[in-house]
């Protein structure tokens, strides 16, 4: 069995790169940036800090498009959820897939609904 050396896979590094024939350097890939940060205070003194993020359009089966972005939420409680975009009649609605944890969004107010329960009520966003 061979071992393979740096020498050995740096060709097909190179050819996944091409700044290697160019004698570029190769630059990393830039950290994705929010394109809004929030935080909201709640009723019972409950907070949440939201951090906004665009992605690219989908469409669904239907033909409809399906927004992209995405919310990165820190409760008050600790827990962190990373959660996508869905269609909304109005305002902005995030969901994860079985919908067991939504985040509304509309204007400088937002809520949290898991299940059948409203668990963050009353979020208005914090003025700097």
């Amino acid at each position: 069995m061979r071992r393979a050396t740096v020498r050995s896979l740096l060709p097909l590094a190179c050819a996944a790169a091409a700044a290697c024939s160019s004698g570029s350097p190769v630059k990393p890939a830039a950290a994705e940036q929010p394109v809004a940060s929030v935080r909201y205070t709640c009723a019972q003194n409950k907070t949440i800090a939201a951090e906004y993020f665009n992605g690219p359009t989908r469409t669904a089966p239907n033909g409809q498009p399906i927004p992209g972005g995405r919310v990165d939420v820190s409760l008050s409680d600790g827990r962190k959820l990373s959660v996508p975009q869905t269609l909304s009649g109005s305002g902005i609605r995030y969901a994860n897939a079985d919908e067991s944890f939504v985040f509304w969004g509309k204007g400088d107010t937002a809520f949290v609904e898991e299940g059948k329960t409203m668990t963050y009520t009353g979020c208005v966003a914090a003025k700097s």
